[in-house]
């Protein structure tokens, strides 16, 4: 069973190849409020592909923002280029950071939900959608995972609160034992 990291301690490590060529390590992201780290199931789910084309075309107000983003999943790099380049109705994800190749340890670190192909366009294995917020000093702010595609936050709310956080020093919740 995933264990969700605590918010205010500090967030996993995750270091991972971007399909560009690059490669983003979390430990040397120096973002102005958060970076965003939106874990997703990969090619095979058309929920997952809906919700990055919508964080692609917002992606210059979570900038604005001052919000750093990496979206990334466990698909290997053939995968993610497919999702990255585009196909069908989707035109691409360029310039969003889009990370592969996630291993297991991290996602189990990360207390992302795992799943096993149930159907031949599905990976082996792949974890379900969450999505972290992680302050510049590497604590995690908030942790949100799903254990199925259908459940994601509201991502125009969340953006229209981060204004409210910065200025209220408003802390990272959910650390009550």
């Amino acid at each position: 069973m995933p264990t969700t990291p605590t918010p205010g301690q500090p967030a996993p490590a995750l270091s991972v190849p971007l399909i560009d060529g690059h490669h983003w390590t979390l430990s040397e992201r120096s973002p102005e409020a958060f970076t965003m780290i939106v874990f997703y199931r990969g090619r095979h789910c058309p929920i997952c592909l809906n919700h990055l084309d919508k964080l692609k075309a917002d992606l210059p107000e979570w900038l604005e923002a001052g919000i750093d983003v990496l979206a990334v999943s466990m698909d290997d790099e053939d995968r993610a280029r497919d999702v990255y380049e585009g196909w069908d109705d989707h035109d691409g994800l360029a310039p969003l950071a889009l990370g592969h190749s996630m291993d297991r340890a991290t996602a189990e670190a990360w207390g992302l939900y795992l799943s096993s192909s149930r159907a031949e366009k599905e990976p082996d294995l792949f974890s379900e959608p969450g999505l972290a917020w992680v302050k510049p000093d590497g604590t995690l702010w908030f942790m949100e995972v799903a254990s199925t595609p259908f459940v994601r936050p509201d991502m125009d709310m969340l953006r229209s609160k981060v204004g409210f956080i910065r200025e209220n020093a408003y802390p990272p919740r959910g650390m009550a034992s």
